[in-house]
């Protein structure tokens, strides 16, 4: 059997907006802690925090489940859905080493657009007329953004590298979301998420050095800690807005994501000089960043399409 959303689609809506808006903040400040700490430490340090953290609310609330009593299909789907969320998460940011917070998070909109058609297929959910003119602007948009960044991919070995890593880790993503979806039929998400922060965390540890940590000053260990916690939340808001809302849907909201990464790269550098260079945005990509809120729009709120008997 497949997953089922709740039909709360209002607090789906919510949940997925949230997700955006923290996504958003990440790749810049992601951005400023890549300047001291290397990519395995910082992806180890987000892992082991949020784990920590449900691990003592799930303790808590007495809510930690066997995870013993798992089929062996559903020990697989969280397996392949550690990996691919691992997967994701350093490849996003030796990507995003390589090129731009703007820039990464537009290429790592193929990845709701992905898992939206994918949830087409795999857990039979519709697409109106509305919603696939929605999809079609919404590519529309992401391309215009990125023109100048696909000039410089073709100019820039470093920044090629760059954007096939954050491709990859696109596709990785859709693998995780999927997955995740479908365990929500045997477990709360707060529990598969504390699952795959502690085993993502173990898969880290070898190549990190935690030791590093101790010797930043506060201003980027106030910003490591804040992508840790942005983890914990983007995550755990992510994973119940599946829970109440169509994955297609969820995943359109998401793309939302590269405008609040566009605003805070244009803002943050002001008040940040030290920490931030500025982005430069040019009018046609704040075109494609409008037909990007349009797409958007269009394929989670338009009419769903009713499935004849």
């Amino acid at each position: 059997m497949l997953h089922q959303s709740s039909g709360r689609w209002q607090l789906g809506l919510f949940l997925a907006l949230t997700t955006s808006i923290l996504w958003g903040f990440l790749a810049v400040v992601l951005k400023v802690v890549l300047q001291v700490l290397d990519a395995n430490t910082v992806t180890w340090f987000r892992f082991i925090i949020a784990f920590g953290f449900l691990a003592i609310y799930l303790t808590a609330t007495k809510q930690v489940p066997d995870f013993r009593k798992l089929s062996t299909t559903n020990l697989k789907l969280l397996g392949i859905a550690t990996v691919s969320l691992a997967t994701n998460y350093i490849l996003f940011l030796v990507g995003l080493e390589k090129t731009s917070p703007s820039n990464a998070q537009v290429l790592v909109q193929l990845a709701p657009v992905i898992l939206g058609l994918s949830s087409l297929y795999i857990f039979k959910e519709r697409y109106s007329p509305v919603q696939w003119i929605g999809l079609g602007v919404l590519v529309l948009g992401i391309s215009l953004f990125s023109h100048e960044q696909l000039q410089n991919l073709l100019s820039t070995g470093d920044y090629l590298l760059g954007n096939i890593l954050i491709i990859l880790a696109a596709i990785a993503w859709v693998i995780y979301g999927i997955c995740q979806k479908q365990l929500l039929q045997v477990l709360p998400s707060p529990a598969i998420m504390m699952a795959i922060y502690g085993g993502s965390a173990i898969l880290f540890s070898p190549v990190s050095h935690p030791l590093q940590i101790l010797n930043l000053k506060p201003v980027y260990f106030l910003a490591l800690l804040f992508c840790a916690v942005n983890t914990l939340l983007a995550y755990g808001a992510f994973a119940e807005a599946l829970a109440h809302w169509e994955a297609s849907r969820v995943s359109a909201v998401l793309a939302l994501t590269p405008l609040i990464t566009i605003a805070v790269s244009y803002t943050a550098p002001s008040i940040f000089p030290e920490l931030l260079e500025p982005e430069l945005i040019s009018p046609l990509s704040f075109v494609g960043a409008v037909l990007v809120v349009i797409g958007s729009l269009s394929i989670s709120l338009g009419t769903r399409k009713l499935q004849k008997d």
